[in-house]
């Protein structure tokens, strides 16, 4: 997950919000949807001991990986949102990288890996993998309020468990304690930041939808004192 940054923005006192990504991968399991989540450990600085999607901060390498499969042209719309779509893409690679970085799971397709300088990205292509992106959904954008001791700026991708190329054991990868696949009530039982509480009935809504490609997504933020709401 993100971690503390040395060179964080200071703005008027507070921090700027850095740009970064969540990954949400559904599944059904004895006919019953099941989403990926795990605790986060006990000292970390931001959301200590609090269960949580995979994710993290967008790195400067994210932007320089090629894809053949790229965000579908309304997702790229909804994910370039007040940035360019380079960067776009970059978020939605950081969800992918960030997910394999705490859970072991790798998204995409058996292929022939890019090059890349990045040391995270060499680790996550020594498995024969490739990321593919035409497979997400962006369905919700989240900005930390002010006076936080870490803010983000957080895209939340979705994607189908089919979209899982490989999963190795998470031992040793994780930030995240024990991921797990769990039920909606299950989830709901634990002690979730009041955003994932708000993403995960945004998950449900979709699933209970069915495919909606013109479902707008809700974006949160913090707004002359009060948290706010809109639609991308």
């Amino acid at each position: 997950m993100v971690m503390f940054d040395p060179d964080e923005t200071i703005m008027r006192g507070r921090l700027r919000p850095k740009d970064a990504a969540t990954l949400i991968l559904v599944r059904r399991a004895r006919g019953e949807a099941q989403v990926l989540m795990g605790c986060r450990h006990s000292a970390m600085a931001f959301m200590a001991n609090k269960y949580v999607f995979p994710g993290g901060r967008l790195d400067l390498g994210d932007q320089r990986i090629a894809v053949a499969h790229d965000l579908r042209p309304e997702v790229m719309a909804r994910a370039a949102n007040g940035t360019t779509p380079a960067r776009a893409r970059g978020l939605a690679l950081a969800a992918i990288r960030e997910t394999f970085e705490e859970t072991g799971i790798l998204v995409g397709d058996r292929g022939m890996p890019p090059r890349t300088r990045s040391k995270a990205w060499a680790q996550f292509f020594a498995h024969g993998v490739v990321p593919r992106l035409d497979g997400l959904d962006l369905i919700a954008r989240a900005v930390t309020p002010p006076n936080r001791p870490r803010r983000f700026d957080a895209r939340f991708f979705m994607a189908d468990a089919s979209a899982i190329a490989q999963t190795l054991e998470a031992a040793g990868h994780g930030e995240l304690l024990t991921p797990s696949w769990l039920t909606f009530p299950q989830a709901r039982a634990l002690d979730l930041p009041t955003i994932t509480r708000r993403v995960l009935d945004e998950v449900e809504a979709r699933l209970g939808d069915g495919p909606d490609t013109a479902r707008p997504a809700p974006f949160f933020r913090f707004l002359h004192g009060r948290t706010v709401q809109t639609s991308l």
